[in-house]
């Protein structure tokens, strides 16, 4: 390659860089200055979105379809002349302002929710009362008012009021689902005929009803794991328990409380007790809730209420107990308490990889328990069960209950793990009685 040809090459290469260098600072620059307008605009358009927000929220679905057509009718009108265009937007826009008659007023509503009873059982008969009050100095015309309940709405037709007059409404709730059912708020509404326009306004909170599964009462000392009333008996060996093992020469810095004299005057020689440690009694409740483990919605009801049923028997015998599932921890203080948590939990989604995972990052927080249940549906393997139980020590007892809607119910042992098939939630009391004997 000559010198000029060398020359030439390193020219253009050196306007290439040149070119690649100033679009790089271009970009730069742009980025910079859409940054600094976005810092300026941003806070612009919120402050002129609080001011109208309001004002266009009042415009409902269909009045905005009103606005459309009237707008889009009268520029139809200008550009061609055709009067029937301008006769359609004078119709439409006309309506959309007398409907802003319906606006004008201001209400002053006292109102009180109150649900009888707070918490039932699936299927349970539940009543809710609305009293509505009217709180002003001046009579209040007819008004609607809608009270979301949980996922329905109810509406009333309010009679008009006059200053401190009351008018209850009485509405029924459902309960043949297990759910925590919100009724509330209640919201006055004022608005056209047509609804075009809508403009609501809030009152009172929202109050929960929690429709508990259905479960069965079971035996004390639930499943038959839990007799003792001071600990079970681990296989470590302690100098100051409850339940006696053995006899060991004493060592400066026994305590010579637990020296057995009689067998020391015997054989001459200081002789102490050792002891087999005993440890409250903890369960630990497994709550499998991921949907794939499970075949159909009754079954994952079933699951919740074996779990439920378990739980609440644990509690009301004293002993310390935790419930956890994907979504996290139940709350265990009370029966009253963990079959409210019990209403909150739903089919969950693939949280962790395997339940091995869930399992360990659920429980590696809690206490080390004496009993370990697992309580998984029917797409949940016995390989499953295993999983979860290797990641606790051999002196825990485990039982698996393996929900099968339908099935027989039947109990196994495999490797050590108790597994219990259950198809229906009245076979749950005779299975609990087998583990004891």
């Amino acid at each position: 390659m000559s010198a000029s040809s060398t020359a030439s090459f390193d020219a253009r290469g050196t306007r290439a860089t040149r070119f690649a260098g100033g679009v790089t600072r271009a970009s730069a620059s742009a980025r910079r200055l859409l940054t600094a307008i976005g810092a300026i605009v941003t806070p612009v358009v919120r402050l002129i979105w609080r001011g109208i927000g309001p004002v266009l929220n009042v415009v409902t679905g269909l009045g905005w379809l009103v606005v459309a057509l009237g707008v889009l009718s009268l520029v139809l009108s200008l550009i061609f002349g055709w009067q029937e265009f301008m006769y359609l937007a004078t119709v439409l826009l006309a309506a959309l302002l007398v409907s802003t008659l319906f606006l004008v007023g201001r209400s002053s509503f006292g109102v009180f929710i109150e649900l009888n009873p707070r918490r039932v059982v699936v299927g349970d008969r539940a009543m809710g009362r609305m009293v509505v009050t009217n709180t002003g100095e001046r009579a209040l015309p007819p008004t609607r008012m809608e009270l979301p309940v949980g996922r329905g709405l109810a509406e009333f037709q309010l009679p008009g009021m006059k200053a401190g007059e009351e008018h209850e409404e009485l509405f029924a709730v459902p309960t043949h689902k297990r759910a925590v059912i919100v009724a509330g708020p209640a919201e006055s509404v004022r608005g056209d005929q047509l609804g075009l326009l809508r403009r609501a306004q809030k009152w009172a909170d929202p109050v929960d009803l929690f429709v508990h599964p259905r479960t069965v009462r079971l035996a004390p000392s639930a499943a038959g794991l839990v007799r003792d009333l001071e600990g079970q008996v681990s296989k470590k060996i302690t100098n100051n328990d409850i339940a006696f093992h053995a006899l060991r020469p004493y060592v400066p810095g026994d305590d010579r409380r637990y020296v057995h004299w009689r067998t020391s005057a015997r054989i001459g020689q200081l002789m102490v007790r050792q002891f087999e440690e005993t440890r409250r009694s903890q369960v630990t409740m497994i709550h499998a809730s991921r949907s794939e483990l499970y075949a159909t919605e009754d079954e994952f009801e079933l699951a919740i209420s074996v779990t439920a049923s378990i739980a609440a028997q644990i509690i009301r015998d004293g002993t310390q107990m935790n419930v956890v599932s994907e979504s996290g921890m139940w709350r265990t203080q009370t029966v009253t308490s963990m079959m409210d948590a019990s209403c909150r939990i739903e089919p969950s989604g693939r949280e962790f990889s395997t339940l091995r995972e869930f399992a360990r990052e659920r429980t590696r927080r809690l206490p080390a328990p004496s009993v370990v249940m697992i309580v998984g549906g029917s797409g949940m393997t016995i390989a499953d069960f295993r999983s979860i139980q290797s990641l606790f020590g051999q002196d825990t007892s485990q039982v698996g209950f393996r929900v099968v809607h339908g099935s027989e119910p039947k109990i196994s042992v495999v490797a050590g793990l108790t597994m219990i098939t259950i198809g229906d939630l009245a076979d749950l009391p005779p299975l609990i009685r087998g583990l004891g004997r």
